[in-house]
């Protein structure tokens, strides 16, 4: 799953909690079950805790190449050493290999084909791009 992201609001908070919040424009997913792209109008909350860790909050909606709509939300965390993140933060590329970034999806559908997404119990990583986070997304067997 490739998401992008844009317009960065920096709305901040009390010590050790700065928020930051994004507009999710779009992206695409594919995999062994099902594809498609990511609708405009999801939003990523950041919190940067004031001992490195990144809490990840992520709301969307993504539609599949069959035209089914899928509630997708994630919650996840981000942290590395101190270089490591601030090369990120100013939007250089970062073998992933060299921070910590992991996911935990939950899907919500009526739609019949994809109603076993419901019950799924997921878990992802991440790799955070200059255009925008990646993720590779796993079912719990």
């Amino acid at each position: 799953m490739t998401v992008a992201v844009e317009n960065m609001h920096e709305p901040g908070g009390p010590g050790g909690a700065g928020l930051r919040v994004a507009n999710i424009s779009g992206g695409s997913f594919t995999g062994d079950r099902l594809s498609g792209i990511i609708l405009s109008g999801g939003i990523d909350w950041l919190t940067a805790r004031g001992d490195g860790v990144t809490l990840l909050d992520a709301r969307f909606v993504i539609q599949t190449d069959d035209g089914a709509l899928i509630a997708m939300a994630f919650t996840g965390k981000r942290h590395g050493p101190a270089d490591v993140m601030a090369a990120l933060a100013r939007g250089e590329k970062v073998d992933p290999a060299m921070y910590y970034l992991r996911i935990a999806p939950s899907f919500t559908t009526e739609s019949r084909p994809y109603t076993w997404l419901n019950g799924v119990l997921a878990v992802g990583t991440g790799d955070r791009r200059p255009e925008g986070p990646v993720y590779q997304i796993h079912e719990i067997l």
